[in-house]
């Protein structure tokens, strides 16, 4: 069996198994069966390196469903980033969601919600992949509920919806590109030229999963779940779907125009721009991050946009960057959070001299956002306004660098309103926990890697 299959069923068939033990165990088994996903994430890596080109393995059932994986430097990439992020938030949960009766039914939805990414990720079929795409929906509905209050109900509602609607225009343009090419397989439709009319509709699954213009309001909304649900949303799992998804179809499957290429810069641009203008504005903590997990993934999308080989391998280290350094920022948030019982910033100040440890793991993932150097998160950002300017598209290269004076002024006034000036509120201090310790690593790798540059390079070099 090909460890990239270990990768997929793993997970899910873990997430079932849960559903027989006891809840005291479920929390300590679902951090095994994320690291051993996350191990098995490494183990496809080599083989992939290894043989230096991709792994396949097909059961066809008719000529345009099959179950059809495969494993190549982006899958296995992605898989690595997402199952280690995920592991961190994890064993972060252990902690957090100690104090809560259902917390059996959140490590169900959490490890099922990993195991659909892995199936996504290494879905040969675009029907399969779409399977996939939608069992994360589900997942992530019940996710944002997880309270079951009504402002949460509406909120995973929405998300739902929202997310259901692109999915449900992007599925029109996967039945379009069946009877155009007859066939659904990845790799029988690469190098094939896809109408505009056609990618206009993968757009769309694109644009609701990863909160783009017009398509975003869903995910401020999200942040009503409890802190792991909204670090997994925006770091880990369901917001990189689509921006992934832009990458596998566009960027390496199929041949589109310039003029489809031009117009998601345009929407990667105004998302950049009214997301992190949204952000300065915004007094929930929660939504401000959200609002900048809007923003960051427009660098993402334009940088796959962009579709060069160049600025391809810069989206996917962005990808790893965000990760790190945007779990690290909610998971401090979540801390923050249910130390002083709220989320609104005007109530906070002064954190700092309670929580030294939250705050400096705060300060090292939002330099890596901001991108300051030597953090990682300067390396893609700084490369993707170089390669827009230089690709001839000034107003997405003028709109990145707002964009990043933005996100310096939203990051840090949540840093001052919530760490600095007098203690407003008797918040109880940061020991050395699990989620102190998990938040403080996620800043750590987001410099260590900055400094190390090369490493996260070497690792996309062979596109």
């Amino acid at each position: 069996m090909k460890p990239m299959l270990f990768n997929v069923f793993f997970p899910i068939g873990g997430a079932f198994l849960l559903l027989l033990f006891p809840r005291k165990i479920k929390p300590a088994l679902s951090v095994a069966i994320i690291g051993a996903t996350f191990l098995f994430s490494l183990w496809s890596a080599s083989s992939v390196y290894a043989n230096r080109g991709m792994i396949l393995a097909t059961s066809y059932l008719t000529d345009w469903f099959s179950f059809s994986f495969f494993a190549d430097t982006l899958a296995v990439f992605m898989a690595g980033v997402s199952s280690f992020v995920a592991l961190l938030i994890a064993v972060y949960s252990l902690d957090y969601m100690k104090h809560y009766s259902d917390n059996g039914s959140f490590y169900f939805w959490m490890v099922l919600f990993i195991g659909s990414m892995m199936g996504l990720i290494y879905s040969a079929n675009l029907l399969l992949l779409f399977c996939f795409w939608e069992v994360t929906s589900v997942c992530s509905w019940r996710l944002i509920g997880f309270y079951r209050h009504d402002k949460d109900i509406q909120a995973a509602d929405k998300a739902f919806l929202v997310t259901f609607f692109g999915a449900s225009i992007m599925l029109i343009g996967i039945i379009l590109i069946y009877l155009k090419f007859d066939s659904l397989e990845l790799v029988f439709l690469k190098g094939s030229n896809l109408p505009n009319m056609i990618s206009l509709l993968l757009l769309a699954g694109v644009v609701s999963k990863s909160a783009q213009l017009p398509l975003q309001s869903w995910l401020p909304d999200a942040g009503v779940a409890p802190t792991p649900v909204t670090a997994l949303l925006h770091a880990a799992v369901l917001v990189k779907i689509g921006v992934y998804v832009f990458a596998r179809i566009f960027g390496l499957t199929f041949i589109t125009s310039a003029w489809f290429l031009n117009s998601a810069i345009i929407v990667a641009s105004l998302s950049i721009l009214v997301a992190a203008g949204s952000a300065l504005l915004e007094n929930n903590m929660k939504r401000i991050l959200a609002y900048s997990t809007i923003s960051q993934l427009g660098y993402i999308l334009l940088a796959f946009a962009i579709n060069n080989e160049d600025a391809f391998k810069i989206g996917m280290i962005y990808i790893l960057a965000h990760s790190l350094g945007k779990a690290g920022l909610f998971l401090c948030m979540g801390i923050v959070e249910q130390k002083s019982g709220t989320k609104d910033i005007n109530d906070l100040g002064g954190l700092a001299r309670t929580m030294p440890y939250t705050a400096a793991a705060y300060l090292l993932c939002a330099f890596s956002i901001i991108g300051l150097p030597p953090f990682l998160g300067f390396w893609p950002k700084f490369m993707v306004v170089l390669l827009a300017v230089n690709s001839g598209h000034l107003f997405a290269g003028s709109a990145a660098v707002v964009g990043a004076l933005f996100t310096l002024f939203y990051l840090a006034r949540l840093f001052n309103k919530v760490f600095l000036g007098p203690l407003q509120i008797n918040a109880a201090e940061d020991r050395r926990s699990v989620m102190v310790w998990a938040v403080v690593a996620l800043g750590i790798l987001s410099l260590l890697l900055g400094l190390y540059f090369k490493l996260p390079f070497a690792l996309v070099a062979n596109l």
